[in-house]
């Protein structure tokens, strides 16, 4: 019997920042909407509002002597330890980014060299075939590193991949838009296999699309909203009720066409790891991916949720989210042999993915 190549988790890794930022640190902030106007609500009335809505009481920032390829190095320490795997046999380093290394001092993103390749050195990986390179794709980005690291496994060129996402988000939100309270840091990794097996197991399928007709400038980078700040630098900014509305209606839609590609009903899957952003948006993505699957009755402790004391690291949200599942950090959560797990994510672009992934 022919086996094929599969990809395979082995290992996975997170960093959660130290620093623990409450809603009350909110409380003394001037907020302002987009045309620069102060709000005539009370802060807290604006904080517990978005608590209401997403869900975050608490989320972790970095300390001020860290950027993304710190935190990207520790997410990959604890997964090559997870996984037991030698750091020079690595065929591929990937890191999902979209900031760069941002200074506490400066808040310029520093790109060159890539963080893949400041990974790979603080590593002290010498094999020049271990292949460094970032991937800038919204939210969605660690997900998609995964999506190509698959390609590059079933193709035969490569044989182990380290897949890593990492985020400071909390050095580009403007302290004076109420969308900074969503926002967090953190980095997580996982570590893909090749392996030869007489049926599929690992990643199964995926789907991907980019809205970028329409919808590219839901996010973008822009001033300040406070009239007083005038140094120029530019801040990550939403347009959130656009958003949730893109996101309820074509997350379901990717999610319901990979696992169609994979062959596996909506009634197979036992856990889904959707991008944590808003728990409301969460939660509506999940009723649409039950309803548009023909009315199924939603299983109870199918989606963890991690946000409300996490809030949204961006890329790092999907793999710190499979580093709890795989050490069994969350509670009522298990992997199981032939377990299906879903994974879908939405961010900047606009772009959305979804993978179908059988645990072997």
């Amino acid at each position: 019997m022919s086996q094929a190549i599969n990809s395979i988790v082995v290992g996975t890794g997170s960093y959660l920042p130290g620093r623990k930022i409450s809603n009350d640190d909110f409380l003394s902030i001037d907020f302002y909407d987009q045309q620069g106007v102060k709000f005539s609500k009370s802060n807290e009335e604006i904080v517990k509002k978005l608590e209401d809505i997403t869900s975050i009481s608490e989320r972790r920032y970095v300390d001020d002597n860290q950027v993304a390829s710190d935190i990207a190095l520790l997410a990959a320490q604890a997964a090559l330890e997870s996984s037991g795997i030698d750091r020079e046999q690595l065929d591929y380093i990937i890191v999902a980014h979209n900031f760069g290394d941002v200074r506490s001092d400066n808040k310029r993103s520093d790109f060159v060299p890539s963080l893949a390749a400041r990974v790979k050195h603080k590593l002290g990986i010498k094999n020049p075939r271990a292949i460094a390179y970032d991937l800038p794709f919204g939210c969605p980005g660690w997900l998609q590193g995964m999506i190509q690291a698959n390609y590059f496994l079933k193709s035969g060129d490569a044989r182990l991949a380290l897949v890593i996402g990492a985020e400071t988000l909390s050095r580009i939100s403007d302290p004076h838009d109420r969308d900074s309270m969503i926002y967090a840091d953190g980095a997580g990794a996982a570590i893909l296999k090749a392996i030869k097996s007489p049926r599929p197991v690992g990643i199964l399928a995926h789907a991907t699309r980019s809205d970028t007709y329409e919808h590219v400038y839901m996010l973008r980078m822009g001033k300040s909203n406070s009239p007083n700040t005038l140094n120029g630098d530019l801040y990550l900014k939403m347009d959130g009720h656009k958003l949730y509305e893109y996101a309820v209606k074509t997350v379901p839609l990717v999610v319901k066409e990979s696992l169609e590609k994979a062959e596996v009903t909506i009634d197979e899957v036992d856990t889904i790891l959707i991008h944590q952003a808003n728990a409301k948006l969460d939660e509506a993505i999940l009723r649409r991916v039950y309803k548009i699957s023909g009315d199924k009755k939603i299983p109870a402790n199918i989606m963890p949720m991690t946000i409300a004391r996490l809030g949204n690291s961006s890329v790092a949200t999907l793999p710190t989210l499979l580093d709890m599942l795989w050490h069994n950090q969350l509670d009522g959560y298990r992997m199981q042999p032939d377990n299906h797990i879903v994974f879908a994510s939405v961010g900047a672009g606009m772009n959305i993915n979804s993978l179908v992934y059988r645990v072997p």
